[in-house]
């Protein structure tokens, strides 16, 4: 148990009986949710944690085979939950981890209450009648530029992806962030990432699933979070009228009353 929660860092904020996951996305950690956290603390138990290779992990257990696709991600996210001997877990994700928690939720669907997915996508490359928002060349530029000067990739990729022109402050944040992660790891995670195809999973997710998504974000299109409300049976979507890929950092407080909104009904 101490070693699962070592390694990922986990935290656990009271000891309410309805329990609230939070899992950051890409190239970050859970201090991502610090806006977010307090307006759930009354009523939930809090458990956050960083993923191997992010924040105040345990890097020293990072292993590329096992962190060569998603699964390795899901199945820390079940040793945690198994650790603390959760059950009807609310799992919140941002971004990647949205396909991480369903993945999880169908591994293991008595552990889970409900999803909420902020910015989700099944696969992120355009595949003929299925618009992702991305090439399989945009992708490899950016794994080269990540390769070759990882700075200049950062301080690149966070204006685009935290909408700049609107949120300034929120894209410093996420330049520090993707600055601060070990470049080797970062580069594995983004390729295990934006060439995952996890399309064919959705049908299988019978959790009911709340799909939050901002009307102008440079990594989701909006038609991905059509496509993803089309083929999870059991989900809710949400369009914010906001711009960026971060709405819990950019806009807590509609993202806060969007996912309380659900969670009340779902009682």
């Amino acid at each position: 148990m101490n070693e699962v929660l070592k390694r990922n860092n986990v935290k656990v904020i009271g000891n309410k009986e309805k329990v609230i996951m939070f899992a950051h996305g890409f190239g970050c950690d859970q201090t991502m949710w610090r806006n977010i956290v307090p307006s759930f603390e009354e009523e939930y138990q809090i458990v956050l944690f960083d993923y191997v290779g992010s924040g105040d992990s345990n890097l020293k257990v990072y292993n590329s085979e096992k962190y060569g696709s998603l699964k390795g991600y899901v199945q820390d996210v079940l040793d945690i939950i198994e650790a603390l001997k959760l059950h009807e877990v609310i799992f919140v994700g941002h971004s990647v981890s949205s396909m991480i928690g369903m993945l999880a939720a169908i591994q293991k669907p008595e552990a889970f209450k409900s999803l909420v997915m902020i910015g989700p996508s099944p696969r992120y490359l355009n595949d003929r009648e299925y618009f992702g928002g991305f090439e399989e060349r945009d992708i490899h530029e950016m794994l080269d530029m990540m390769e070759m000067n990882f700075i200049g990739w950062a301080s690149y990729m966070a204006p685009i992806v935290a909408a700049n022109d609107v949120h300034p402050a929120v894209a410093k944040e996420v330049e520090k962030s993707f600055s601060s992660t070990d470049p080797k790891i970062t580069k594995q995670f983004a390729e295990v990432t934006f060439f995952s195809d996890h399309r064919k999973d959705l049908e299988k997710s019978s959790i009911p699933t709340l799909i939050i998504q901002c009307s102008e974000d440079s990594i989701v299109p909006i038609q991905v979070g059509e496509y993803l409300h089309r083929h999870i049976e059991k989900s809710d979507f949400k369009i914010m009228d906001v711009k960026g890929h971060y709405p819990h950092l950019s806009h807590p407080h509609e993202t806060i009353q969007l996912i309380k909104e659900y969670l009340y009904q779902m009682q």
